[in-house]
């Protein structure tokens, strides 16, 4: 004896194939960008760190860790890796001291001034870092505009910042502002405007609604920025390299120069892995933020 199968169960069939489809077609679609994350950065990671900790000898392959050991042993590789943290301390505060309120008057103001605001804080995104490190040495390098201007009021020369720390950090800083600003503004967009009319009716003033109403909202936020432009900056090469000392220098220029003058492979290798370990750990803070946005939306 047959039995036909009720209405409600064929439609809940129907849908529970119509799902599995669409999980199958999204599956196919992410595929593609996932084995190119995997063969382009997964597998040079893993790589890169094997390459430190094997080694081939006469006697066969060999585990050590010699190669971490001559690097946190030796004084000039430490007074780079020093050099590189400062840089990057001192650029990521620069970068919000500037930022946030360049991001704070763009979310806020009405006038048509905003939008020629907006257009020079983005400039920067247009300039190739190449063109800029040598901008800044006609500029501000001996012998440069600042230099002309000063001698022709008659003014002492300043002690130009070429070739020491402060070259490089004016040239990153200046060539993160418009990331920087952009996604401070986005944070910025999740702030209420009824919050803060709300706020300034109660008397509120701009610090306070700074510390109680916004910096709460943007939290997040600030944390994605300052992850973001610790990675930009510590594994900057062309600003450091061009407008940078020579001894010490930071990390990318001394891994370029190890690599092509020293011809040592491997340590150039475990200068890199040290650097991703580190960066790895802000990237962690960023991951982490992107997780608790995802749970607050649920």
């Amino acid at each position: 004896m047959t039995t036909l199968a009720s209405p409600d169960r064929s439609i809940r069939k129907g849908g529970q194939a119509k799902r599995h489809g669409r999980g199958l077609t999204g599956l196919l679609l992410v595929s593609a960008p996932v084995m190119l994350l995997g063969w382009l950065i997964i597998y040079p990671i893993f790589n890169a760190i094997g390459r430190t900790l094997f080694v081939k000898g006469d006697a066969g392959v060999r585990f050590g860790f010699d190669s971490y050991h001559q690097f946190l042993t030796d004084g000039y590789s430490l007074s780079n890796l020093w050099l590189t943290l400062w840089v990057t301390a001192v650029c990521a505060a620069l970068l919000m001291a500037t930022c946030l309120p360049l991001a704070l008057y763009l979310r806020f103001a009405k006038s048509r001034v905003a939008a020629l605001v907006q257009g020079l804080a983005l400039f920067p995104m247009f300039v190739p870092s190449v063109i800029l490190a040598y901008a800044l040495i006609r500029t501000i390098g001996p012998n440069g505009a600042v230099d002309l201007v000063l001698n022709a009021v008659g003014l002492p020369k300043i002690n130009s910042p070429y070739l020491t720390p402060w070259g490089p950090i004016i040239g990153l800083v200046w060539d993160n502002i418009p990331l920087t600003t952009l996604m401070l503004v986005a944070g910025l967009g999740g702030v209420s405007d009824n919050a803060v009319e709300a706020a300034r009716d109660a008397g509120a003033r701009h610090f306070a609604l700074l510390r109680h109403i916004i910096l709460p909202q943007i939290g997040n936020a600030m944390l994605v920025v300052l992850s973001f432009t610790v990675l930009s900056i510590f594994s900057a090469f062309t600003l450091p390299y061009v407008l940078g000392p020579a001894s010490p220098e930071m990390m990318g220029p001394f891994m370029q120069r190890t690599f092509s003058q020293v011809l040592d492979t491997r340590m150039a290798v475990t200068q890199a892995v040290i650097t991703f370990i580190i960066c790895a750990g802000f990237g962690a803070f960023y991951v982490r933020s992107i997780a608790k946005n995802r749970e607050a939306r649920r």
